[in-house]
C-alpha cells in the first residue's frame, strides 16, 4: 500500500526520529502528545500535531482508543508506535489492523508469537537455534521449585511478556524460591497485565548480545550485532556494535540461523534477536518485535536508515538489499542519557537552562531537549543519546570522550558524568565486562 501519512504514536526522540524519515521519504507526519509535551519538540517539526490526552500515559501514549480516534481524525494511512508505550502490545496491533490501518511492525500474530519468551524459545528450538535451558509455562511455585532443583540453582524467574527489568528476579539461594515467586507474579500482573511465569538457568556473568534483522515477509537479511553488557538492573546503559567477542564463523553461522528463522515464520519489518554469550556459545534470551533504543549503533556501522527501511517495507516495497551488499564499516557507541543524578540515580526532572549539544563529523546526538525545555517527570528518563563512531574501537572511545567534554546539559541532574568515570577505567577500554559488571563497579565506587 502507498503510504502518504504516518501517525506517531510516541514521543521525545524516537518520535523525532520518525519524522526525519518521513520527511526523506516524502511522508506527511502527525505527532500525537499529552498536554505535558505541548511544547516538545516533535509536536513543532511534525507537519500535523494533536493532543490525544492528559500527562499520564495510560490516559494519552498507552491509551489505544486515544491513538485510533487521532489517526482517523487525521486522515493517517499508519501508525508507527516508536518504543515502549504500545510498540509491542499484539492487542494494539490488532485494533490498528482492524481500523484498515497499516502498523508499521510486524503482524499482530508475530509480536505475540515471537514477543511472547515461552512461545518464541519453542519457535527457535524448530531451527535448531540454542536457547537457555528452561520451564514452560508453570502453574505454581512448587513446580518451579521442582524444575530449579533439576537444572540446578542459580536459576532466573521470568515473567512471559517482561522486559525492562520488569518481571524478573535471580534466585541463588533456594531457600528464596517461594518469595522471589511470587513478586515476579505479583509484579507481572499488576505491570505486565499478564501472569504467566517460567524459570530459566541462570548463566553467571556471560555477555548480551544482540542481533538486528530487516525483512519484507519474505526475504530477510541480518545486520549484524550489537553488545548491550553494559547494564544497571537489566536496564542498557551503554551499547555498541559490533561486538569484539564474536568471531567471524559463530557471527556467520548463527546470523544464517536467524534468517532462516525470520523468513520460515513470514516476519515483516526489524526485530532483534537477544542473547546471552558464554564460552563461546550463544543462547537465545528473548526477541524484540519494534525497532530498539541501540537501532543507531547498527545505522552508524552499516550506514543505513532502519526507519526509513521499517516504512518501506511496510508499504509493501520489497527488500533490494542482499547480504553481501551490507558491510560492517567501523565501529559505533552509544551512551543513554538519562535525567537521572549520576552517583544516586534519582530521577532529575526540571528546566534545562542550556543545551550545547556536542558537534563534529564522529558524534551523533538524537534528543528532546532544548534550552528552557522543561524535563517532564512523567515519562521515562532518557533525554538523549550520544552516539560515537570510529574507524576502530579505539578510535571510537576517543571520539565518545571528546564528545562527552564537549556535550553541554546545565539544570537538571544527568548522567554524562558517569560515562566520564566509566571511559576511565581499564575494563572498559579494554571491553572486558559483563551483563553484571556495571552493578559491580557501582557498588565499588559507593565504598570508595
Amino acid at each position: 500500500m502507498k503510504i502518504n501519512k504516518i501517525l506517531i504514536a510516541n514521543r521525545g526522540e524516537i518520535a523525532l526520529r520518525i519524522i526525519r524519515a518521513c520527511k526523506a521519504l516524502g511522508i506527511k507526519s502527525v505527532a500525537v502528545y499529552s498536554t505535558a509535551d505541548k511544547d516538545s519538540l516533535h509536536v513543532k517539526f511534525a507537519d500535523e500535531k494533536i493532543c490525544i490526552g492528559s500527562a499520564q500515559p495510560a490516559k494519552s501514549y498507552r491509551n489505544p482508543s486515544a491513538i485510533i480516534a487521532a489517526a482517523e481524525l487525521t486522515k493517517s494511512d499508519a501508525i508507527h508506535p516508536g518504543y515502549g508505550f504500545l510498540s509491542e502490545d499484539p492487542k494494539f496491533a490488532h485494533i490498528v489492523e482492524q481500523h484498515n490501518i497499516k502498523f508499521i511492525g510486524p503482524s499482530s500474530k508475530h509480536i505475540q508469537d515471537l514477543g511472547d519468551k515461552i512461545n518464541s524459545k519453542n519457535i527457535m528450538d524448530q531451527y535448531g537455534i540454542k536457547t537457555i535451558p528452561g520451564s514452560t509455562k508453570l502453574n505454581n511455585a512448587d513446580e518451579g521449585f521442582d524444575f530449579s532443583k533439576k537444572i540446578g540453582f542459580p536459576v532466573i524467574i521470568k515473567a512471559s511478556n517482561g522486559g525492562g527489568g520488569k518481571g524478573i528476579r535471580i534466585v541463588h539461594n533456594p531457600d528464596d524460591f517461594h518469595k522471589l515467586f511470587q513478586e515476579v507474579e505479583r509484579e507481572a500482573a499488576a505491570v505486565l497485565g499478564k501472569g504467566d511465569i517460567y524459570v530459566e538457568k541462570y548463566i553467571i556473568n556471560p555477555r548480551h548480545v544482540e542481533f538486528q534483522i530487516l525483512s519484507d515477509g519474505k526475504k530477510a537479511v541480518h545486520l549484524f550485532e550489537r553488545d548491550c553488557s553494559l547494564q544497571r538492573r537489566r536496564q542498557k546503559v551503554w551499547e555498541e556494535a559490533p561486538s569484539t567477542v564474536l568471531t567471524k564463523t559463530i557471527r556467520d553461522e548463527y546470523t544464517a540461523k536467524l534468517v532462516r528463522m525470520i523468513e520460515g515464520v513470514g516476519y515483516e519489518g526489524v526485530g532483534t534477536i537477544e542473547c546471552l554469550f558464554s564460552d563461546g556459545e550463544l543462547y537465545f534470551m528473548e526477541m524484540n518485535t519494534r525497532l530498539q533504543v541501540e537501532h543507531t549503533v547498527t545505522e552508524e556501522i552499516t550506514g543505513l536508515d532502519l526507519v526509513q527501511e521499517q516504512i518501506k517495507v511496510a508499504s509493501g516495497i520489497p527488500l533490494t538489499l542482499e547480504q553481501k551488499d551490507i558491510q560492517l564499516k567501523g565501529h559505533a557507541i552509544q551512551c543513554r542519557i538519562t535525567s537521572e543524578d549520576p552517583d544516586t540515580f534519582m530521577p532529575s526532572p526540571g528546566l534545562v537552562t542550556e543545551h550545547t549539544p556536542a558537534l563534529g563529523p564522529y558524534a551523533r546526538i538524537d534528543t528532546l531537549l532544548y534550552t528552557n525545555y522543561q524535563i517532564q517527570p512523567y515519562y521515562d528518563s532518557l533525554i538523549s543519546k550520544l552516539i560515537a563512531k570510529g574507524k576502530t574501537r579505539q578510535e571510537c572511545l576517543n571520539n565518545l570522550e571528546q564528545a562527552l567534554k564537549e556535550y553541554i546539559i546545565k539544570g537538571p541532574k544527568h548522567t554524562i558524568p558517569l560515562f566520564q568515570k566509566l571511559l576511565s577505567t581499564k575494563d572498559v577500554q579494554d571491553c572486558n565486562f559483563h551483563i553484571n559488571w556495571l552493578e559491580q563497579w557501582l557498588e565499588l565506587q559507593t565504598k570508595l
